[in-house]
């Protein structure tokens, strides 16, 4: 993800270096390492193993886990989607 890519609150929070003070936003995390931002974590982080994101959101691993394979699964009956994934 390139920083230009970022939605303008995050890159105000980024370039401030301000935690995120919307917490009724779609992308807020309470994990203040990345500025309370879930595409912040992306960007500064790239792509994350189960356990990261586990930390992140506060959840166990194995219910990170859990959703995963519930999404996968509703992915793979929209095949359209899971290609667009896949690029």
């Amino acid at each position: 993800m390139k920083k230009k890519e970022i939605v303008s609150c995050a890159k105000k929070c980024m370039d401030e270096e301000l935690l995120c003070p919307c917490t009724d936003c779609r992308h807020w995390v309470s994990y203040e390492n990345d500025n309370n931002c879930s595409l912040i974590s992306i960007y500064i982080n790239g792509k994350m193993s189960l356990h990261q994101v586990a930390e992140r959101l506060d959840l166990s691993f194995v219910r990170i886990s859990q959703i995963e394979k519930a999404a996968l699964k509703k992915l793979k009956n929209r095949p359209n989607l899971l290609n667009l994934l896949e690029n």
